[in-house]
């Protein structure tokens, strides 16, 4: 398989999602595929973030990556945060995980953006030998903090 790069559809939507709720299951969240649509759809309908899938060679996707725009203060200059990247088991070790990271970047710099950002658990070590095959350095200077507002 030779997975195709493409800009998500409003027709690609309730595939993207099926794949957002695997992903999210990955990150150990219980599955919800209505959360998930929603999600995805509200993201797609109000252009707040870029979504590129891959396709297999019978049409079904197999993966996607969503960025979102951001800034980095620091430069001063536009960047996006690559929040979501997921490829579907069946699909993985097809090229469709380093694909998706090589259609962002063409993205990001055909947008004007400075560079991209990811985060990744620590355990996921496959993720992370993708990511510095490509270019990724990790940050070794900044720790990462989040505060829970529910």
């Amino acid at each position: 398989m030779t997975p195709t790069i493409r800009e998500a559809r409003q027709d690609d939507l309730a595939a993207v999602a099926s794949l957002f709720d695997q992903y999210r299951q990955f990150y150990e969240q219980a599955p919800d595929a209505a959360l998930a649509l929603q999600f995805i759809t509200a993201r797609f309908a109000k252009k707040e973030s870029v979504l590129l899938v891959a396709q297999d060679d019978a049409g079904a996707l197999v993966g996607f990556c969503q960025l979102y725009p951001s800034f980095c203060s620091v430069e001063a200059k536009p960047i996006y945060v690559l929040y979501d990247l997921f490829v579907a088991p069946a699909a993985r070790k097809s090229g469709a995980g380093r694909q998706l990271l090589l259609a962002a970047e063409a993205r990001a710099r055909a947008d004007g953006k400075a560079r991209m950002d990811l985060t990744t658990a620590k355990t996921n070590r496959t993720a992370q030998a993708l990511y510095e095959s490509l270019g990724w350095v990790r940050d070794e200077v900044f720790y990462a903090y989040n505060r829970p507002l529910g």
